[in-house]
């Protein structure tokens, strides 16, 4: 117990200076796709428009911090070889945290969003707020005190958490989660940020998983992440960033009215498509949830005109082909020839909640 206070106390009010310019920012967000090869200060001048006397300053800065070293020498057309630099991943960390419905993961990356460790735990979010939020605080102060070490890894940023929706993520309160309502309104952003000592992020699970797989240097500049697990939802990226509406609404493609007058839906509604959907997975007729999957996705196409269609969640991964081969097939029915395909990443959730924390940093 000594050794977590001690690690906790020197989390809190973490200060990095060389991150508050947005071209550190830009230049550190370069650093990080280039991975361990790393890129020269040249390049980075050329593909950021600073001056090269800027970028100068700027990863003196960074290295003096300890987020940027040096990562050998690169042949030059002319003169003395280039110094190329890279991003030190294990100068800060970031918890990220999903919080499902009968299930909570947390885990801890560091800047690079690999995952350095890792816990799961039964949970059922119809316990209530305080029940629930006991958890959640029990496995971060857990996760972190098994991560203490000599030396102590990098400062921990802050914590990103992931839920059902709906919810509202810049006052960081849950709404009527379809199915445990008695969440509406509860301040869990400012309630786990005061028992922790530590900055949270709260948004939707779909949301998250978006952000962390719209973050990989070869994503696609829009793209739909559709999540099948304990509940249907889509996370939207369009011209590379997350779309979540002024009301974190955006997304919420289980609840598309698909079948008139169709089974009544815990949100309220009748005939959504997650109603039917989970239906079909309960029957055990997955091809069937599939087609139904697909004719989400091919709506989410036709309407915003998305560059690839990304299926994920614990549904999904457990039958991945028989999704993916499904949701094609509807799409190329209707002579929609976006691709289809799987972010086969294990706890896309949780880690793109560490990327809530995280994203911000790279200017993003």
């Amino acid at each position: 117990m000594k050794r977590e206070q001690k690690y906790t106390r020197g989390l809190a009010g973490v200060n990095v200076p060389a991150l508050r310019s947005h071209n550190a920012a830009l230049v550190l967000d370069l650093l990080r796709t280039a991975g361990e090869t790393g890129i020269s200060r040249l390049e980075l001048a050329e593909r950021t428009g600073l001056t090269p006397q800027a970028v100068s300053k700027i990863t003196a800065r960074l290295r003096a911090e300890g987020l940027a070293a040096e990562a050998g020498h690169r042949a030059s057309t002319g003169g003395k070889p280039r110094t190329v630099l890279r991003l030190v991943p294990s100068a800060g960390h970031a918890v990220g945290v999903h919080l499902d419905r009968d299930e909570l993961t947390t885990l801890l990356t560091d800047l690079a969003g690999t995952v350095v460790a890792l816990r799961r735990r039964p949970v059922d979010l119809g316990e209530g707020a305080g029940p629930v939020l006991d958890a959640v605080t029990e496995e971060v102060r857990a996760l972190l005190a098994e991560e203490v070490g000599d030396p102590a890894p990098g400062p921990v940023l802050g914590v990103g958490l992931a839920m059902p929706g709906p919810l509202d993520h810049r006052a960081g309160v849950p709404g009527r989660v379809t199915g445990f309502p008695s969440w509406e309104g509860y301040p869990l952003r400012d309630e786990l940020a005061r028992r922790l000592g530590l900055p949270v992020v709260l948004d939707k699970d779909t949301n998250a998983a978006a952000l962390g797989l719209a973050l990989r240097p070869e994503a696609p500049g829009s793209f739909a992440y559709v999540h099948l697990g304990t509940g249907l939802g889509a996370g939207l990226v369009l011209g590379g960033a997350p779309l979540r509406g002024d009301r974190t609404g955006a997304g919420e493609l289980g609840h598309q009215t698909v079948q008139l007058d169709g089974p009544p839906c815990d949100c309220g509604g009748r005939g959504c498509l997650e109603v039917l959907c989970l239906a079909a997975v309960a029957r055990g007729e997955l091809p069937e949830a599939a087609r139904i999957l697909g004719a989400g996705a091919a709506n989410l196409v036709r309407l915003l005109d998305i560059d690839q269609v990304l299926l994920g969640g614990r549904v999904v991964l457990g039958a991945p082909e028989v999704f993916a081969g499904g949701a094609r097939e509807v799409l190329a029915g209707l002579g929609l020839p976006t691709p289809v395909a799987v972010a086969t990443a294990p706890h896309a959730v949780a880690v793109g909640a560490a990327w809530l924390v995280l994203a911000p940093i790279f200017g993003q």
